[in-house]
């Protein structure tokens, strides 16, 4: 039984692992969106740094991306700057991909 034992427990550090690297994945994304908004907005450095960090933490209002959505797009169209759903989506999608490149670079 030992053989299904480490089986097992190599099933569970993966799951584990991976859970991880989706976590890591989906913050950094968020930040680069954030960073992505703040340019659009013209924020200062130390304004974009903070803005990109507020946009990690609204992921955690709910499961999936609305929240970030509905953030990004709020306070785009509060500036004054002509925003949709779409153009978030697009710009989460973007991201995603170059979150996974910069981890992929660091491990």
């Amino acid at each position: 039984m030992t053989t299904f034992d480490d089986r097992e427990r190599a099933f569970e550090a993966k799951y584990a692992h991976d859970q991880d690297m989706m976590f890591r994945v989906t913050a950094r994304r968020n930040r680069l969106v954030g960073q992505w908004a703040a340019e659009l907005m013209k924020l200062s450095a130390e304004e974009a740094d903070a803005y990109a960090r507020a946009v990690v933490q609204a992921d955690f209002e709910e499961v999936g991306d609305e929240d970030v959505i509905r953030k990004v797009l709020g306070d785009l169209t509060a500036a004054g700057i002509e925003a949709d759903d779409a153009m978030i989506r697009r710009a989460l999608e973007d991201q995603l991909v170059e979150a996974r490149r910069q981890l992929m670079e660091s491990h």
